[in-house]
């Protein structure tokens, strides 16, 4: 009998809990978001190319408040939100507009275990868009801007090893300011998207040592059959010894160390693995930090042994390359918008599906459009063998825009704190992703969208990483910089300029559209560059442009993109609905055309 009722009572309160939250709005949803409940929610390690086994994860239910921008902390709260879905999402449980005039306030507690009390705590989030303020214990413990790039308070001297109260700050103005923002906007409308403000990636802690690793950066070189390992420590020493092991398969192929903080470089075995889409293979890494003897630090991580770069073919065009061979970089403009997570996909398993499907759809290549996902999005490119072209999020004024000839413009129309403001920016996202296999192209600008200074931007994107392309400006304005030139029309493929000293691509093009009842995110509503009404006509109408663009590749292509993976909010082109539940071509099909085209200059 008692035992009966104890599980009442925990039924109940289980009960309780679960009425505290549900999604918001009457929107279209994945099936994925149906399963999201507080106890669930993205519980996934958040780093996989720098792994501790020990963290604890604060993502669920919070407090929140909106006040006008410049008061103080709230004295009470409006109610619950679920974290890291932003506020104006359906997955937060809000579903609310918080606009450049006010502030969005986030509030919970949280213990700290017993045996973590002889390390230092770190608090991560993932991305906070876009000025976050953070107290611990009223205890002030860090400010961050942009909304894009992880960032890390150590808190430790904040702490009371009993329950602990966090409070983060945010201020977001969208498309009222310079800020990199994206697609978002406060009113959106045909291309652009519903705003996202606040948290909208994990949440958590992490003990460390007081010595500590704090990044790992590693660079492959096939040349030299090495791979060079950089390590950032928190407070080096002249007896620290670096250690790095690679592994493959659970066996230690090549292990290498270094001392004085110098650069770990492992001589990798005779007959190494290379990585590629159609192959790709990953090497584990073991990485530890001795002093005196005693090891003091440790992490996980992996590697590839890959390179991207150009070369002429014997009719000298400028091709792209993998690892010395010419390959045909062909994928989908990939938003990463959900229909209820909105910047964020409600599952990991959510994250890994659109990855999957453009697998399955035979591309070998994304570009993330001017967006920045999670760790986990780009560890699941790296293992499932994708290339990824990374745009920087737009934002500000730009100048006009030519599409068919170069530009001779104005440099700038951006104040200087805006230009200084997108270098910050630009420099940590590429801080944070320069050593995930899959990245082959920067993308600075998109269009002339925010368009300051090119050549400059593009010798600091260089500089920043030297062993990647940069793509100046897709679909321009254009400059004599850089790897590539890049075209955009819609919505048949068309070379309106060639350029013999870079690969020339096809950055946009496609745009097909099919509403599919009772998939829309309004109601029957929607739009495509051209439209049809049926999967048949929409996949010949794919077929007939994609074989288009199979024979202008001896033309001068190089590679091309696609719009897009999915719908987005009223735009219904994508090859998939916005709730990802109808493919709206035929699969095999479209499989069969794309994986002709990306294969087309293999050896």
């Amino acid at each position: 009998m008692k035992r009966n009722l104890l599980l009442l009572v925990m039924l109940s309160l289980m009960l309780v809990v679960n009425a505290q939250y549900a999604p918001a709005g009457d929107k279209i949803k994945t099936d994925w978001g149906a399963k999201v409940t507080p106890e669930n929610v993205l519980p996934e390690y958040p780093r996989p190319m720098m792994v501790r086994s020990d963290w604890q994860n604060l993502n669920g239910l919070w407090q929140y408040a909106i006040t006008p921008k410049g008061e103080k902390t709230p004295a009470s709260y409006d109610g619950d939100i679920l974290v890291p879905f932003c506020v104006e999402s359906a997955l937060s449980g809000v579903q609310k507009t918080v606009g450049q005039d006010n502030a969005l306030w986030y509030e919970r507690t949280f213990s700290i275990p017993a045996n973590w009390k002889n390390n230092r705590i770190l608090l991560h989030f993932g991305a906070v868009d876009w000025m976050t303020d953070v107290w611990v214990n009223g205890i002030k413990v860090g400010s961050h801007t942009g909304g894009y790039a992880s960032f890390t308070f150590d808190i430790t001297q904040a702490l009371l090893y009993k329950e602990n109260k966090l409070v983060v700050r945010v201020w977001d103005p969208t498309d009222k300011s310079y800020i990199p923002r994206g697609k978002q906007v406060s009113n959106p409308e045909g291309i652009f998207y519903t705003a996202v403000t606040g948290i909208w990636q994990t949440v958590w802690l992490e003990p460390v040592p007081d010595a500590y690793i704090q990044s790992v950066n590693t660079t492959p070189d096939l040349d030299k059959a090495t791979v060079k390992v950089d390590i950032d420590f928190s407070n080096p020493t002249a007896d620290d010894l670096y250690w790095v092991d690679v592994i493959y398969e659970g066996e230690k192929v090549a292990e290498g160390k270094s001392i004085n903080g110098q650069p770990v470089e492992v001589n990798m075995p005779e007959g190494f693995l290379t990585w590629t889409p159609d192959h790709p293979f990953l090497y584990d890494l073991n990485i530890k930090v001795f002093r005196k003897g005693k090891q003091i630090d440790a992490v996980d991580s992996y590697f590839a042994m890959r390179s991207f770069g150009t070369r002429r073919d014997d009719n000298g065009i400028v091709r792209l390359t993998l690892n010395g061979k010419p390959i045909f970089h062909y994928g989908p403009l990939d938003q990463g918008w959900w229909p209820d997570g909105l910047y964020t996909a409600p599952t990991d398993e959510a994250l890994a599906y659109d990855v999957q499907k453009t697998k399955d759809f035979g591309f070998n290549m994304i570009r993330k459009h001017v967006k920045v996902e999670p760790a986990r999005w780009y560890y699941h490119c790296d293992r499932l063998g994708i290339i990824v072209w990374q745009d920087m999020p737009s934002g500000d004024r730009g100048p006009g825009w030519n599409t068919k000839e170069y530009f001779q413009g104005p440099e700038s129309l951006r104040s200087l704190e805006s230009e200084e403001n997108y270098k910050k920016e630009w420099t940590e996202i590429i801080a944070a992703l320069k050593s995930q296999p899959c990245i082959g192209v920067w993308v600075p600008f998109n269009e002339s969208w925010g368009q300051f200074k090119t050549p400059e931007i593009v010798e600091m994107t260089k500089k920043l990483d030297p062993t990647r392309l940069v793509n100046p400006a897709s679909g321009g304005n254009f400059y004599q910089c850089g790897d590539i030139l890049d075209l955009h029309h819609y919505p048949d493929p068309i070379m309106v300029l060639y350029d013999p000293t870079r690969a020339t691509v096809l950055g946009e093009y496609g745009g097909i559209g099919r509403k599919v009842v009772g998939h829309t995110w309004v109601k029957d509503q929607g739009w495509g560059y051209v439209e049809f009404d049926t999967e048949e006509k929409v996949t010949d109408t794919y077929v007939e442009y994609a074989n288009t663009l199979y024979k202008m590749i001896p033309q001068g292509f190089s590679a091309a993109v696609y719009t897009q993976t999915t719908d987005c909010e009223t735009e219904l082109n994508g090859l998939m609905t916005y709730d990802r539940k109808v493919i709206k071509l035929d699969e095999k099909r479209l499989h069969d055309i794309n994986s002709k085209i990306s294969h087309a200059l293999a050896e």
